[in-house]
């Protein structure tokens, strides 16, 4: 017996308790690697899988110092009675230094704190004297930092709880564990929403509570699995902490879709009078092979996301694999043995007119809101192509605005004191002490040219017309005085326009000026510039990643359908659908409509990370949909040859489970959208949006529309391509084809 999804779904219904035992099995294997791996797998650090300027400035640091590069941090001291030259103010600052320099050279590198008292350095004082800052660099790598932060960050705020002296810190770890215990915090509300909107929609499409909570079991269990295989794989790779929000959110989406769609289609075939076991393989043979095909859809395209030299891109879409693989394994074994336990148990607990009227089904009769509505858009085609195309490209026009950037940590609340010291910063000092730009040369430091060079370098930036850069610190040397790091205080948030412009100046203009002629290598680098080659990396991700997820998209539906038609069309509509999401964020956000609802807030940019990473997880769940309608479109074609027909079967018998798929997936999106962090709330309002988008106006109008004018041409394949395989189901293929006579029951 060849190796098929209707053979795996027999299988696993004749042995459901050793299947199940197996997925058992798994889970617990899942847990162990939660408990022992996963903190250890998860990073907050953003790293380049190449070099850039920004790495290449990294890399030539770490050799510098013979140790990891780590993080700035900054404890800053204000009082607002008295000053540095107070006795008190003082003893305040150098006790705190004590107590906190008394942790060690493991969790601050050597040297590298001090302050005002000690060094003297009047930059370490503010203006009115009433405030000063003592800068640190924490020891090992930046996960270490990470790590060791909190215990500064617990010192200080004792210090500020206990005192009356205002005692904050701030800095790249300090922010970034903000963003994320903020990003957890986002993850639970998102969560607590899904789950349960997910169980009400799945009661109104089954009918019956023990059906209803069928998908949602089998999504929590591939989300568990996913996230054990990430502990697994992120010894190995490490990942963005991001990465937990994406497996719970791609996982209850797609686990509960694939789960919805085959539950439906084996109900479909019992009431059609057939038995259990072949009921569970006739629906194996048809929705689970959908569920294959649009799983590899989905895998497709998010293979695009490893294809930008970024970890957290990398992440995110390993993230998002994994959980769509278990949720496809899960679909075509663990489902089919639950069915198959479950028996006549599936059908228990109805609840009320919804779980009759879900009795009384048949897919087969005309009529109903689905057939009325597919058959008046297939009676004006022409006009429901233009009006359902018109109300997209009108919706996607705001695009020619959009403006892409970064989220630092002015988004925060204010209530986050690592923001209220950076507020601190930017106003007193500049916030750019705590985010310099890092200035390396390699080359003979001591040299003429070099010398000559770093001279002409500080009279440009002093002269800068824009002042954007403060005093620079005396130059950090290796032993051999090859490598030297010099930073520049900047000013602004790192991840806005000011830093970014600065930043942009020196490697554009200031420093090519200075060193010109002068031999040495000159990289700049530092958070700002970081922020800017990843900008930059997203941007030519698009070359890549287009024409890959595009092209790979293309090959599986001609292959699954045996058509050039249906994927060209399907891409086509899925370009229209996200282009028209990307309108609709930039309206939302940068434009602010709707903001003074509470809900959205108004930010000037669209976050860098946001057009590619929606572009690459819309296109493969969106192709959710076009391969499932039309699975049974082509099902139900190559059955009767009748073109306006097979569309209307094929809108109706998927109309309620299409609709409740996707308002659980905006359910779901549209949760993280009420977070906090404001590149989620774009991530979730995009998702959900696009969701939306497709499975009602591309579904219900664009799709009907275009099919109906195309007719047989839509399964249009050139002779030359007919040795392609035929993946196409064949009813009359599987065993006990014939159901069971009227008069008998159609039990177990």
């Amino acid at each position: 017996m060849t190796l098929s999804t209707r053979t795996i779904a027999r299988k696993a219904a004749e042995k459901p308790k050793t299947t199940i035992a197996v997925w058992i099995v798994a889970l617990v294997i899942a847990f162990a690697f939660n408990a022992t791996l996963l903190e250890s797998a998860l990073t907050t650090k953003f790293g380049f899988t190449n070099t850039p300027e920004s790495q290449r400035g990294i890399d030539l640091i770490e050799e510098m110092r013979g140790e990891p590069f780590s993080t700035n941090e900054v404890v800053i001291v204000r009082s607002d009675t008295l000053t540095v030259d107070d006795a008190e103010f003082q003893t305040e600052v150098e006790s705190l230094y004590d107590e906190i320099n008394a942790l060690g050279p493991k969790i601050i590198r050597s040297g590298s704190f001090t302050n005002f008292y000690k060094s003297g350095i009047p930059n370490f004082v503010s203006q009115d004297r009433h405030t000063t800052i003592m800068p640190l660099v924490m020891a090992g790598e930046f996960d270490d930092a990470t790590d060791n932060a909190p215990l500064i960050l617990e010192i200080v705020e004792a210090r500020n709880a206990a005192g009356p002296f205002t005692i904050l810190m701030t800095g790249q770890a300090t922010v970034g564990n903000a963003f994320e215990k903020v990003g957890q915090d986002d993850f639970l509300r998102g969560e607590s929403i899904g789950i349960p909107v997910a169980l009400i929609i799945l009661v109104i499409v089954f009918g019956t509570i023990v059906a209803a909570f069928v998908p949602i079991v089998v999504a929590i269990i591939s989300i568990m699995i996913a996230i054990g295989a990430a502990a697994l794989i992120g010894q190995i790779f490490p990942l963005s902490f991001f990465v937990m929000n994406i497996i719970f959110m791609v996982g209850l989406a797609v686990g509960v879709d694939y789960s919805l769609f085959i539950v439906d289609r084996y109900l479909e075939e019992r009431r059609k009078g057939f038995m259990k076991l072949d009921a569970i393989e006739r629906a194996g043979n048809t929705a689970s092979r959908a569920v294959l095909f649009s799983g590899i859809t989905v895998v497709l395209a998010l293979l695009g996301m490893l294809l930008i030299p970024f970890n957290v891109f990398q992440g995110l879409g390993i993230g998002a694999i994994v959980v769509v693989v278990a949720a496809v394994l899960a679909s075509l074994t663990l489902l089919p043995a639950l069915l198959s336990l479950l028996g006549a148990k599936l059908e228990r607990l109805k609840v009320g007119r919804i779980g009759r009227a879900q009795k009384q089904m048949d897919e087969t009769r005309e009529g109903g809101f689905w057939d009325s509505a597919s058959r008046q858009v297939m009676r004006y085609p022409l006009i429901s192509l233009f009006l359902g195309g018109g109300v997209l490209i009108l919706a996607a026009l705001p695009l020619l605005d959009l403006h892409i950037g970064f989220a630092g940590v002015s988004t925060l609340s204010d209530d986050i004191q690592a923001k209220q010291g950076f507020i601190i910063l930017d106003e007193e000092f500049s916030a750019g002490g705590a985010t310099p730009a890092l200035i390396v040369i390699a080359g003979d430091y001591d040299s003429p040219a070099v010398q000559g060079g770093i001279d002409a370098l500080f009279a440009a930036m002093e002269s800068d017309a824009a002042g954007a850069y403060g005093p620079p610190k005396e130059a950090e040397l290796n032993p051999a005085r090859t490598i030297a790091l010099i930073e520049v205080p900047i000013a602004g948030d790192a991840a806005e326009k000011p830093a970014q412009d600065a930043v942009r100046n020196l490697r554009d203009t200031h420093v090519p000026a200075a060193f010109a002629g002068s031999g040495a290598e000159v990289a700049v680098t530092g958070e700002t510039a970081f922020n800017m080659d990843f900008f930059q990396a997203a941007k030519d991700g698009i070359k890549v990643v287009l024409p890959f997820v595009l092209g790979m998209s293309f090959i599986l539906l001609m292959i699954v359908f045996r058509s050039i038609i249906v994927p060209i069309k399907a891409i086509l509509l899925n370009l229209l659908s996200v282009a028209a999401t990307y309108g609709l964020l930039v309206l939302m956000f940068q434009k602010g409509v709707g903001s003074d609802l509470g809900l959205l807030r108004e930010f000037d940019i669209i976050e860098a990370w946001i057009p590619l990473f929606l572009f690459t997880i819309l296109f493969g769940l969106s192709m959710d949909y076009h391969v499932f309608l039309l699975s049974r479109i082509r099902e139900r074609f190559d059955v009767t040859g009748d073109n306006t027909e097979s569309v209307a079967f094929g809108v109706r018998s998927t109309g309620r489970l299409i609709t409740g798929a996707a308002l659980i997936m905006v359910a779901v999106f549209w949760g993280f959208a009420m977070g906090d962090l404001i590149g989620l709330q774009q991530m979730g309002f995009g998702l959900g949006t696009a969701i939306l988008i497709d499975s009602t106006i591309v579904r219900m109008i664009m799709v009907p529309a275009s099919m109906k004018m195309l007719g047989k041409w839509n399964w249009y394949l050139p002779s030359f391509m007919t040795w392609l395989p035929d993946l196409r189901v064949d009813l009359g293929d599987a065993d006990g084809d014939m159901p069971l006579p009227e008069s008998l029951p159609a039990g177990d």
